[in-house]
């Protein structure tokens, strides 16, 4: 992890946190500003400004380490996102039925559990394209908003395989159903508002829609799935993730999921593809955006970790909003284990992140204090597009099925704000006590 590479040594002049800021603020007004320059210069933008901190850590610091992880790190990410994309997207699921808001909620419920067994990245990947079909003749963008709350974010808080941190936490010694059995309460309090906020929402969006509109929603869809033999291709790649849990070296995971998608890719029915309007556009996107982030996220991380030991001791409450603030815009899983660190350090004795007895020791003295860092991290995922992983490749999905989605400070401003993070602060409030 950069985490462990970047523990130590003096921390990075303030300049160089600026091309992570000012990717930011491409991703935020780029597509708002010159839609067209930026859908077809983003690529050379993200490169440009992670080059910037390549060369200062080559040159100005002789520190090859810290990219080196990084680069691993966005690999293992890629190989994980990218291999769920084209997986899932040789599944079609068929629906049949009135998409009432009843049965919308139901959806999204199924799918926030569905999150904890295939992770929030394979649950948004096989349900997101159903899910806009099924509402095609009334989707808005706060459909495809609350689909990101929830399926790629809040639902994955249950186990270790759904969401990245939880995993690194694993890794690191909390014993596996230590989430399921800490966080649930948490998990159903948040989901339930979301849902019972969703459905207000929808309701008011179906009763505007004239009834011919209504009654036409999925009338030629029946309840299939085609494309089944990629559920296999799903849990390999799902034993490849555990695999990396159980010590393998970098590189062989990545491997298998990588030929798990190439397989896939080559045994589907190209039918298929074409019916769940399967392009690598979305994949494209994502993954330049992201080489510029993890990139650019090195020095950022740096100087989290240098200065996290000038931290007081926080609260419970505090934790999970430091956890939370920062997993909104920066990478949750690094920001996880920074604060994972924090409390290890602060804790009496001082226990160490890296001898997992010590760990496992932590998760049963402070469950409170494990619990606020692993629900800021998760929950606050969702607050933008780039929180989490799933967020963007969602997002570049509706765009490529013309949905008119919120720009990054429209999502926030519209949904967020006055949705997600009062819930959230709720959450918090009753974890405190």
């Amino acid at each position: 992890m950069i985490l462990a590479v970047l523990d130590m040594g003096v921390p990075p002049p303030l300049w160089i946190l600026a091309p992570f800021i000012l990717l930011l603020g491409g991703i935020a007004i780029g597509p708002l500003l010159a839609p067209k320059i930026w859908h077809d210069r983003y690529h050379i933008f993200a490169v440009g400004l992670a080059s910037v901190v390549v060369v200062y850590y080559l040159i100005g610091r002789r520190q090859a380490d810290p990219l080196i992880h990084a680069l691993q790190e966005f690999i293992s990410f890629m190989a994980l996102i990218g291999s769920l994309y084209v997986v899932t997207g040789g599944i079609r699921l068929g629906v049949s039925g009135e998409a009432t808001p009843s049965r919308n909620v139901a959806f999204l419920a199924l799918g926030s559990i569905l999150a904890n067994f295939l992770g929030t990245t394979g649950a948004a990947m096989l349900l997101i394209r159903p899910w806009i079909r099924m509402n095609k003749y009334r989707v808005t963008g706060f459909h495809i908003v609350f689909f990101i709350f929830i399926v790629a974010n809040v639902g994955g808080c249950l186990t270790p395989i759904g969401d990245p941190p939880l995993f690194l936490g694993y890794l690191h010694g909390i014993p596996f159903f230590w989430t399921l059995t800490h966080l649930w309460p948490d998990w159903l309090i948040v989901t339930g508002l979301l849902l019972t906020a969703f459905y207000i929402f929808d309701f008011l969006n179906f009763r505007r829609a004239p009834e011919p509109v209504r009654q036409k929603e999925t009338a030629q869809e029946t309840f299939r799935i085609h494309g089944l033999r990629n559920s296999w291709f799903v849990t390999i790649i799902l034993g490849a993730v555990l695999l990396r849990g159980a010590g393998a070296p970098w590189g062989l995971p990545e491997i298998i999921m990588a030929g798990a998608a190439w397989f896939s890719h080559r045994l589907t029915d190209p039918v298929i593809r074409q019916q769940n309007d399967f392009s690598f556009e979305p994949l494209k996107e994502v993954a330049w955006l992201f080489l510029g982030i993890f990139a650019t996220l090195v020095p950022i991380i740096h100087s989290l970790t240098a200065h996290s030991k000038s931290f007081l001791h926080p609260t419970d409450l505090q934790l999970y909003l430091l956890t939370g603030s920062l997993s909104a815009v920066l990478d949750n899983a690094p920001t996880y284990l920074t604060f994972l660190t924090l409390a290890l350090t602060l804790h009496e004795p001082q226990l160490h992140l890296l001898d997992p007895a010590d760990v496992a020791l932590f998760a049963n003295q402070c469950p409170k204090t494990l619990a606020a860092i692993s629900l800021g991290a998760v929950f606050f995922g969702a607050v933008t597009y780039i929180g989490n992983g799933p967020n963007l490749l969602v997002k570049s999905i509706a765009d490529s099925s013309k949905i008119k989605m919120p720009t990054f400070f429209g999502y926030i401003l519209k949904y967020s704000i006055p949705i997600l993070i009062p819930i959230l602060f709720l959450a918090g409030w009753i974890l405190s006590r």
